[in-house]
């Protein structure tokens, strides 16, 4: 069961291509080395944060004995170094995204040579 294309249906398959919606806002604007910066003041607030939190969730004891050594020993607060890794995971996200900030930045292109390429 097969139909033979009419002329008509030939025509309607041919046709030039559309032109293309005006474009939005580009990805490549200069204003993204302000928000680099800005995760990198976070990063480095994170960064400070997380050793903050570690340090108190590493507490050393010390029980003395008479005649011998003391017994140390060391308890590990689970709130804490679970916030300090939440934190560096926090600053490893941001980080990422800063270089990609920066990427689209510094690629950023005058209107005329983004209009030539097309």
């Amino acid at each position: 069961m097969t139909e033979a294309v009419t002329e008509q249906e030939s025509d309607a398959v041919v046709e030039g291509p559309e032109q293309a919606p005006p474009a939005g806002p580009s990805l490549h604007q200069p204003k993204r080395w302000l928000i680099a910066a800005g995760e990198a003041v976070a990063i480095v607030l994170l960064v400070v944060a997380a050793v903050w939190c570690w340090n108190r969730g590493v507490v050393r004891l010390e029980y003395p004995f008479e005649g011998r050594e003391p017994l140390i020993s060391t308890r590990y607060l689970g709130n804490w170094l679970g916030t300090a890794a939440g934190a560096v995971t926090l600053a490893v996200v941001l980080a990422l995204d800063a270089v990609r900030q920066v990427l689209l930045a510094v690629r950023t292109r005058p209107q005329k040579a983004a209009d030539s390429d097309m």
